[in-house]
């Protein structure tokens, strides 16, 4: 096969593949700073994205996290964390990190989502979140929640796809617990794969809920009859 045979079947094969975008997302790319220069512009400089992930989960914390970057500044790719890959998104949590002026990461356990629920631990997480950054923020823009803090702050619907502050704290938090998943939880409880589906309610983890039990750091409120009259093991 010569080179212009091989290219014509690469670009028919990544038509099939990639989905069309229409000319208005090929022409004009989406302003991510829309919202954080209506702010800059108001006198708010440390301008703090925050999100949060894992609400859906069975098992684990919800991890948050809040990013202050430098104004003006543009970083390519970001965006919300569910639409980039996992190589993507450890390359952007690098970037973040080093370009952030602050970070700060907030946690709530299982123990804390069953007693509390799971919206009030999502909040009480971001609250954590931002009382762990270096400094007071001026502003928060906020994905779609309220913060129990005392700083003027914006709920923004789909902020992660719509702020780079909140996409860029997302990816934080998305990698921060993925990473969790991998390492440390994996190792506390191997038989679970944890690795592999991040604590959510995929077949397999089910499956090995019913046949082994619920851990310390499954969210009993979320497994409902799934536990039927099995026991913790451990």
């Amino acid at each position: 096969m010569n080179e212009m045979n091989e290219l014509i079947e690469l670009t028919q094969l990544d038509a099939l593949v990639e989905p069309k975008k229409n000319k208005k997302e090929m022409v004009e790319p989406k302003d991510l700073l829309i919202y954080e220069r209506e702010y800059w512009e108001s006198g708010f400089e440390r301008i703090a994205g925050i999100d949060e992930v894992g609400r859906g989960c069975l098992f684990g914390d919800v991890v948050a996290a809040a990013v202050i970057l430098p104004r003006d500044l543009i970083l390519e790719g970001v965006n919300d964390s569910k639409k980039l890959t996992e190589k993507k998104r450890d390359a952007l949590y690098d970037i973040i990190m080093e370009k952030a002026l602050s970070v700060g990461i907030g946690y709530a356990d299982a123990e804390t989502i069953d007693q509390l629920n799971i919206k009030q631990a999502a909040r009480l997480a971001m609250k954590r979140a931002v009382e762990a950054l270096e400094g007071v923020p001026d502003y928060l823009l906020v994905d779609a929640e309220k913060v129990d803090v005392n700083i003027p702050q914006l709920s923004i619907i789909k902020g992660d796809a719509n702020s780079q502050s909140i996409a860029a704290a997302s990816i934080i938090a998305k990698v921060t617990r993925d990473r969790l998943c991998k390492e440390d939880w994996d190792t506390l409880y191997p038989e679970y794969g944890l690795s592999i589906h991040k604590g959510y309610a995929t077949k397999f983890h089910r499956e090995q809920i019913m046949a082994r039990g619920a851990t310390p750091m499954h969210r009993r409120s979320f497994l409902g009859n799934l536990l039927g009259e099995q026991h913790t093991l451990f």
